[in-house]
Order: structure tokens, then sequence, then C-alpha cells
């Protein structure tokens, strides 16, 4: 079963897309995103509970939660609290990302195997978010945030492992957000797990 949700995030800071694939044969998906805007700033994540099923939707259900809790706390801080919050379930590889309408950047951190790209604006230029080893609630390795510049235009990618990571290398220019979501999931869901695409295209304050 696939779901796609598309919607503006508060003050239109962004414009973004869900697109999400339930593994056949499970009630519930263990990929699940989380996005709130913040005044100036809003954040983003994609959990990918550990394995599928049941317990996976308990992890990705406990990190969602802890974010909208403790939202206003920098990524690194965050991600550690969600290690707290997940220590009794399977736990879950994470992507954070906060954007800051403000400055004009975007800081990532993330742990386990999920995707991120950031795409410059008309295409131009590609950054790869890159996680460290490791799983949110079992092991949490040393955690240092990356800050950098986002221009108006640009757009996120993130992405769980149940799409295979070559969708980097088969992205169009100048879809809508909707769309894009849409086509990777077409493209690259593996079809053996859940997986769920995000995507986010920056707007910028007053936009």
């Amino acid at each position: 079963m696939v779901a796609l949700r598309e919607a503006p995030a508060p003050g239109r800071l962004l414009e973004w897309a869900v697109s999400a694939a339930t593994l056949p044969g499970q009630a519930e998906s263990g990929d699940l995103h989380f996005v709130k805007g913040l005044r100036q700033r809003v954040l983003l994540a994609v959990v990918d509970g550990l394995g599928h099923g049941d317990e996976a939707a308990v992890a990705a259900r406990a990190a969602v939660a802890a974010l909208e809790h403790s939202a206003d706390e920098p990524v690194a801080a965050l991600l550690a609290r969600c290690h707290e919050e997940l220590k009794k379930t399977r736990g879950a590889a994470i992507n954070l990302v906060s954007v800051d309408a403000k400055e004009d950047t975007l800081t990532w951190v993330g742990v386990g195997n999920v995707a991120g790209v950031l795409i410059g604006a008309s295409g131009g230029g590609r950054e790869g978010l890159i996680t460290r080893a490791g799983v949110v609630g079992l092991h949490l390795p040393p955690l240092r945030s990356v800050t950098l510049p986002v221009a108006r235009g640009a757009t996120l990618i993130l992405a769980t492992d149940g799409v295979r990571g070559s969708f980097t290398e088969d992205l169009s220019s100048g879809g809508s957000p909707h769309r894009t979501a849409q086509e990777i999931l077409d493209r690259h869901w593996k079809g053996t797990d859940d997986a769920l695409v995000l995507v986010a295209r920056y707007l910028g304050a007053g936009k």
C-alpha cells in the first residue's frame, strides 16, 4: 500500500511531500516522518524502526513522540534524547534536519542506514548528508552536527533504506516535492521492506 501526502510547513518556510509504502502483509509501517515549524525554523526527520512490523512501528512512534516533545533542542541533543527514549525498543535509524530561515542554513545529524541529499536551486550542486554507523536506542556513536548554507529553491530529500540508494542518480530537476517523492518511490522501492521518501523545497522567510 502506498500513501502520499503533501503540505506546507507552518509559516511557508518549506513546501514538502512524503511518499511511503508498507511491506505487503504488515498492518503498519515502521518508517515514519516528522515535520514541525518552529518560528523561523523547521525541524524534519525520517525515522526507520529496525526491521519491519509491529515492533519497528513501536520504535518509530517512540522517536516521533520524543521529537515532538523536545523539538526546540539542537539536533544533536535531540537525537541523543531519542536514543534514551528508544532504549526499551528495538531501535531505529534517524536522519534529523533543522532548516533555519533566519540564517539560511541547514543543520543535520544522522545515525543508521537512512539517506539524505541536498540539491541546490535549479538542480545545481549536490551535498550528501552522511550518517554515522549505529542504531538509535541501542548503540549511539559520538554525534557531531553539520551546518550548510541553503539557498531558496534548494531541495532536501530524505529516504529510508527500503529505497535503493541509487535514487540519487535518477533525480529530475524542477519537479514539485509531490512529484519527486512519488517518482522516487515508484522507481526505487525495493519491495522487501517498508519505505519512505520525504522531499522538502526551501522557500525562505516571507515566501
